[in-house]
């Protein structure tokens, strides 16, 4: 059953309850950081596939003629040449393969930061899981394809996908649905804070686990894993005298939210309590969630973590 959108009532701080509605967006195009400059040394642009203009990692394959190409584009093109249309065969340029070893470059992602510099064969390998890479948006009611920085992740949130946005470390959510036994799959607009100078997105999803129909909160940090660590969260729900609380650490939006919500890394909740909370006749959600964010102080002497709950 495919996923539903469906809105939530909110306050932060004060009680004060306002509607949010669902907007979708798609794009394709990086955002927030300065485009890479091109480099300008020969060497580099004669290990650019002229297929798909990345770089060119051995084996590097070459036709008759001295044309080379990669390895995933030979096959791409049927094992013809794309400048002479000679048949390429099994000629590897051994030559380029050389002189590719006795090279450094920097980091694809040097423009929006990195400053390290790789021998050409370990570049890829820092590039997949460099901290300046670009983020993917976080929004979970479509798959946005857009990606960028944070700063302007956030500007694409606000005014892309009309999310909530909130300032302050403690957050009070009201979730509502009418007629939830007939929702399997279903995504509530999403909710970004501020506070401590970064970014928090809160999800809240209905799903399957497994044959029990659950409803699931979970926040996200808006910025790298190893920063994620320095902050903790709590999550309540309850109504009728019981309440059920979740801590734990926010992962980074590096992790999907997808991947976030099948490690069942969150507050869940059996649809059959989440409605017993919820009161009345148990025919509509009602579900209120609490939370709140804190910074976690290291303690330098004992070389462990202590709450900041001061900030």
């Amino acid at each position: 059953m495919d996923s539903e959108i469906i809105e939530c009532v909110s306050s932060i701080d004060a009680m004060d309850q306002e509607e949010t509605s669902v907007q979708h967006h798609h794009s394709s195009k990086i955002h927030g950081v300065a485009a890479p400059l091109a480099p300008n040394t020969s060497v580099h642009e004669l290990l650019e596939c002229p297929v798909c203009t990345n770089s060119m990692y051995p084996p590097i394959h070459q036709c008759q003629n001295g044309h080379t190409l990669c390895s995933t584009c030979k096959t791409r093109v049927h094992n013809r040449c794309p400048t002479c249309r000679q048949e390429l065969g099994d000629i590897r340029c051994l030559a380029l393969e050389k002189v590719a070893e006795s090279l450094e470059l920097p980091c694809k992602y040097y423009s929006h930061g990195c400053p390290e510099i790789f021998p050409y064969y370990s570049k890829l390998k820092h590039e997949a899981q460099c901290n300046y890479r670009p983020y993917n948006c976080p929004y979970a009611g479509s798959e946005c394809s857009v990606i960028g920085d944070i700063p302007f992740l956030i500007t694409h949130l606000r005014d892309d996908h009309k999310v909530d946005m909130h300032t302050g470390c403690t957050f009070n959510h009201r979730y509502v649905k009418s007629n939830p036994r007939e929702v399997e799959n279903a995504t509530w607009m999403l909710t970004v804070f501020h506070c401590f100078g970064h970014y928090f997105c809160l999800h809240f999803e209905a799903f399957q686990l497994g044959m029990a129909p659950v409803y699931m909160a979970f926040l996200r940090f808006m910025g790298d894993e190893n920063e994620a660590r320095n902050f903790s969260y709590s999550l309540e729900v309850g109504g009728i005298g019981r309440k059920l609380i979740w801590e734990g650490t926010p992962r980074s939006i590096r992790d999907s939210h997808r991947k976030v919500r099948d490690s069942h890394d969150g507050l869940i909740i059996q649809r059959n309590m989440a409605l017993f909370f919820s009161g009345s006749d148990r025919k509509e959600l009602k579900l209120r969630v609490t939370g709140r964010i804190w910074k976690e102080q290291q303690n330098n002497e004992a070389g462990v973590c202590m709450p900041n709950l001061f900030t």
